[in-house]
């Protein structure tokens, strides 16, 4: 259970999760400290209207005494973190994230979403199907979502938490996959596709760990997983003594003049804002675990048709009646492939400018640049944006502007390696009756996207 008045110190506070969990730790009455090297927007500003930005950025190994009862170690610090070594040397207490919080709701029924792909859409959708219908539970979700302050929650009463679970290691001392700690009541597998290479260097290894993650599930637990994906489906149908498998499909639906409508089994079209064939996926596993949940169909119903989405899942920046701007977090392949077939399916009368940036280790990485064969395909335009100097910053092997137009395969594909180039493209481009859908884990080098979509719109207009 979470306790009260304990003194905890962050090491690397500014992560998306972690300073969310300091200043939820902060509101329930203990006394936290942390430090970071960097702090970035938003965590910088959350954590100083809360009083816990650090002071100065960097490591203080001074600042570890015996009065700390707990630190709790971010991926960002490296093994040989000075504050680490000296919490240590002390015997503090050390946890990773997913550790603490399942110290906090260990004793509560836990529900975890994992899969490669779709996992924070599914959480977000149970916890807003759930605040809708007023009740309690504990949350972690890896996104802002409309209605939640944070992206943490932790509390003594509540006795459900819903948790996205996340594959990656847990911290730089512990390579456990996060969601092996929260050992699950009712679990989900949305889809396997290979990503985060670093950590994982074969596609056998990736797999692996959603097999420790079914081993990891309560007696009694239920997993529900996604049936159209050959690999999970291999491990749904896997027996696991005490843990019952039940799988899904695809939420039937149709999309009339740009609004996707759920067919339900009482014959009813249900509007809901969201679009794509992935999220019918996502929206019907999300059913399944309110099901679980005591949440009955049309309840579920009921509320879903108010869910706008998570951040930066196919975000609407700005539209008008004939066109649209979306932003995405979509980086992996089969997240770039799924929503760019998503807009254009949706909106099949307008033309697809679909961009992508290359910014994470995997995506950047030559050896898997092949994985992104045919992903952009929906698009009408086609491009690819990379820094090189964020491949210099990973220390990974240069990738020429020929080798991404080979790896993705698509006739007509654009590439740029400097974002005035990206930019001034994007403003020659003709808008009208055309969508433009922007898909990256990073910000295409501080772009304005909201000003970029104006202007582009304005020009329409003229």
């Amino acid at each position: 259970m979470n306790k009260t008045g304990k003194r905890i110190h962050f090491i690397a506070i500014g992560g998306s999760v972690m300073h969310n969990l300091a200043i939820e730790l902060h509101k329930n009455g203990n006394q936290v400290t942390g430090s970071d090297d960097h702090i970035y927007d938003p965590s910088k500003s959350r954590l100083a209207q809360y009083g816990l930005l650090p002071e100065c950025f960097g490591w203080y190994p001074e600042s570890i005494t015996t009065e700390i009862e707990a630190v709790i170690l971010g991926m960002h610090a490296r093994p040989d973190n000075p504050e680490l070594q000296k919490a240590r040397e002390l015997g503090i207490e050390i946890f990773s994230f997913p550790e603490y919080l399942y110290q906090c709701h260990q004793d509560k029924k836990r529900v975890v979403i994992g899969g490669s792909h779709g996992k924070t859409t599914i959480t977000s959708m149970v916890m807003h199907v759930l605040q809708y219908h007023k009740r309690d539970f504990d949350y972690m979700v890896g996104a802002a979502l409309e209605g939640f302050e944070s992206s943490v929650k932790i509390t003594n009463e509540a006795p459900l938490a819903i948790l996205e679970g996340d594959e990656y290691l847990s911290s730089p001392i512990d390579p456990r996959s996060k969601f092996l700690h929260y050992r699950p009541h009712i679990g989900v597998i949305t889809g396997i596709a290979w990503d985060h290479i670093n950590i994982f260097k074969t596609f056998d290894d990736y797999v692996k760990v959603f097999d420790d993650f079914v081993a990891s599930f309560q007696a009694g637990g239920i997993l529900i997983y996604h049936e159209g994906d050959a690999l999970v489906q291999k491990i749904g149908k896997q027996p696991q003594a005490g843990v019952t498998h039940t799988g899904y499909h695809i939420h039937p639906y149709r999309v009339v003049n740009g609004q996707t409508l759920l067919l339900t089994d009482a014959g009813e079209e249900i509007p809901v804002p969201i679009m794509g064939e992935h999220n019918m996926k996502n929206l019907l596993a999300a059913k399944m675990v309110c099901s679980q949940l005591s949440i009955g169909d049309q309840e579920f119903y009921e509320a879903i048709g108010s869910f706008k989405g998570a951040a930066r899942r196919l975000e609407k920046v700005v539209a008008t009646d004939q066109n649209a701007v979306f932003k995405d977090f979509a980086h992996a392949p089969s997240k770039v492939l799924a929503t760019t077939q998503a807009v254009k399916q949706q909106f099949e009368d307008r033309r697809l400018v679909a961009c992508l940036e290359l910014h994470t280790f995997s995506s950047l990485n030559k050896t898997f640049l092949t994985q992104y064969q045919g992903v952009l395909n929906s698009a009408d335009v086609a491009i690819v944006y990379f820094n090189p100097a964020a491949i210099a910053l990973k220390k990974l092997d240069p990738i020429t502007v020929d080798e991404v137009k080979e790896a993705f395969a698509k006739d007509g594909l654009h590439v740029f390696d400097e974002a005035s180039q990206m930019v001034d493209f994007l403003y020659e481009q003709n808008w009208e009756a055309t969508n433009l859908l922007m898909m990256s884990s990073g910000n295409f080098d501080n772009l304005d996207l909201p000003q970029l979509a104006n202007e582009m719109i304005g020009k329409v207009k003229q």
